[in-house]
């Protein structure tokens, strides 16, 4: 048997490291096979060898959340367990580093997966980003935080945010009200975001000001976008027109980001998705970039994760099945 002790230098980290009802220990002993005590400002850990050092290192990652003011939710140590156990700890450890924002409450934005951490970097860098993978993984949320820093940072003179409107058995013209209302349940989570990181009342400023645009995307074809941060959401339901369309519009000094998710697809059958089809023949374009987020980049609800693999099981052997029938 060996053992490895924490000392945490005060109670209150301990208490935050074991979580509600001790939910953190329970999840380490459970995931590694081994028995984890809190006592007073430390944590110990027994067990046999190779499973002490794997929960130590898990429980190293977890402190240094802690130390750069990350909160161990239940996600949060889920994902440092997975990212110990597939040894890729060293790249865990790099996301305790920088503040991408502040919300408007004061709640500082950081990446909390590799892909979300990627994502930033990417969006950083390059004049057009795609962002592919599962509900959950913090694409929305994410770009419209990078555009809020863009703003306050001068990079960008204006906020712009689009999709497409496709859903299922109902379109625009047959909701009432004006153009503004009809869009806003298609846009509610590039809202949510934006309240989040602005308030409302610096949105809604910013929104008189002409500083930040809502509109369908058909309302982009035409124009040239300048010195501006577009966020394209749910772009799984563009057509290959409206892709090409929407990516033209790209004007001097502006950031396009392009977020969907391609199992969840609303076009009409025989209609392709220009996402799909954008990300097929723009991988070898300097200053685009393709990030694809996987399960392990899911935040929030685990069941989102289990919801998620059990939908690609489905999927595979549905794919398996047909394989076999050709």
């Amino acid at each position: 048997m060996a053992s490895m002790e924490f000392d945490l230098g005060s109670a209150e980290k301990a208490t935050a490291l074991s979580g509600i009802l001790d939910q953190n220990i329970r999840l380490l002993e459970s995931e590694f096979g081994v028995k984890v005590i809190g006592r007073g400002q430390s944590v110990s850990i027994t067990g046999e060898q190779e499973n002490v050092d794997a929960a130590s290192q898990t429980v190293e990652q977890m402190v240094g959340i802690l130390n750069a003011g990350g909160i161990l939710d239940d996600q949060a140590v889920r994902y440092c367990v997975n990212m110990v156990k597939s040894g890729e700890k060293e790249a865990l450890a790099a996301l305790n580093g920088e503040c991408v924002l502040v919300t408007a409450k004061g709640k500082p934005i950081k990446a909390k997966t590799i892909g979300q951490r990627n994502y930033i970097e990417a969006i950083r860098k390059n004049s057009i980003v795609f962002g592919i993978g599962p509900a959950g993984t913090g694409k929305t949320y994410l770009s419209v935080v990078m555009a809020v820093a863009a703003l306050k940072n001068h990079e960008v003179s204006r906020i712009i945010l689009t999709r497409p409107a496709v859903e299922a058995g109902e379109k625009l013209g047959f909701l009432p009200g004006d153009l503004q209302t009809k869009i806003d349940p298609y846009l509610r989570p590039l809202y949510d975001a934006l309240f989040d990181t602005m308030g409302p009342e610096g949105y809604e400023k910013q929104v008189e000001r002409g500083v930040i645009e809502v509109a369908p995307l058909a309302y982009m074809r035409g124009r040239t976008l300048d010195n501006s941060f577009v966020i394209l959401d749910e772009a799984q339901n563009t057509t290959s027109e409206q892709m090409k369309m929407f990516l033209t519009r790209l004007g001097n000094g502006s950031k396009m980001i392009v977020n969907g998710d391609i199992t969840q697809i609303d076009l009409p059958d025989g209609k392709k998705s220009g996402l799909i089809e954008a990300a097929r023949i723009l991988t070898d374009i300097n200053g685009i970039e393709i990030i694809r987020f996987s399960q392990r980049d899911i935040v929030r609800n685990r069941l989102v994760t289990e919801i998620v693999k059990a939908y690609e099981k489905k999927n595979e052997q549905k794919q398996n099945r047909s394989k076999r029938k050709n």
